[in-house]
C-alpha cells in the first residue's frame, strides 16, 4: 500500500517537473525473479527506475540509510534491504538471493556506489554472483539525465530511462573471472543504450 502511494506520488511529481521518457519497460518480466541493474549518478535514480514499472522493485541500499529516522522505515516498507559498503557483505547477498527465490524484483547498481563525475565506472562482481546463485535474468537499465538535476540543474530537465533485454549468466558462481566478465557485459550494454540515446537526442 505504501509502495503504491509512493509510486503515484513520484510519477505525478516527475510529470510536473521533468520531461521523462521511458523506453523498453516491456522488457522487464512481470513475474518471476529478476535483477534490474542500472548505472547510478544520483539519489533520484531509484525512484526514476522503479516508478513506471508494473511490479515493485526492492533495492540493496547502503546501511546508513536505514539508520535515518522515518527514511529507514520508508525504504524498508519498499522492500529494500541494507548492505555494508566497502566490504563483501554476505548478509546482503543472502537477502538478495532470498528475495529472488521468493520471485521478487530487486534493483542493483553494479558500480557499487554513485558516480560523482557522471561517467560509467567498472562494475563489481556482486550482481553477477547473485545472478549466478539464483539463475535470475538481469535486465540492464540506463538512467540518463539525473546527474544534472537539483541543485545543479533546473526544472523540466530531460530524464530518460531505458530498459534493455534480459541477460543470463551461464557460468558457475565460483568462477570469479566469468563473474567479472558478465558484470562488465552488463555495464557495456548500459553504455550502449546511453550512447544510442545521445545520438537520438
Amino acid at each position: 500500500m505504501f509502495y503504491k502511494f509512493l509510486q503515484i506520488f513520484f510519477t505525478t511529481f516527475f510529470r510536473l517537473f521533468f520531461r521523462v521518457q521511458i523506453q523498453g519497460a516491456e522488457n522487464l518480466p512481470l513475474t518471476g525473479p529478476v535483477i534490474l541493474a542500472a548505472n547510478h549518478c544520483s539519489n533520484w535514480d531509484p525512484p526514476f527506475l522503479a516508478a513506471y514499472l508494473k511490479r515493485p522493485v526492492g533495492y540493496m541500499a547502503k546501511q546508513e540509510l536505514f539508520e535515518v529516522p522515518v527514511l529507514g522505515w520508508a525504504i524498508t516498507q519498499c522492500h529494500s534491504f541494507p548492505v555494508k559498503r566497502g566490504a563483501a557483505d554476505r548478509s546482503a547477498i543472502k537477502a538478495a538471493v532470498q528475495a529472488l527465490r521468493e520471485e521478487n524484483c530487486i534493483g542493483l547498481f553494479p558500480e557499487g556506489t554513485r558516480s560523482k563525475d557522471g561517467r560509467l565506472h567498472k562494475a563489481e562482481a556482486g550482481v553477477a554472483l547473485i545472478a549466478a546463485m539464483t539463475k535470475a535474468p538481469v535486465v540492464p537499465a540506463a538512467i540518463i539525465g539525473t546527474a544534472h538535476l537539483f541543485p545543479h540543474g533546473g526544472l523540466f530537465s530531460r530524464v530518460t530511462v531505458i530498459y534493455g533485454r534480459p541477460m543470463f549468466f551461464e557460468g558457475q558462481h565460483h568462477d570469479k573471472a566469468a563473474l567479472q566478465v558478465f558484470s562488465q557485459k552488463i555495464m557495456d550494454e548500459i553504455a550502449r543504450m546511453i550512447n544510442l540515446d545521445s545520438k537520438d537526442a
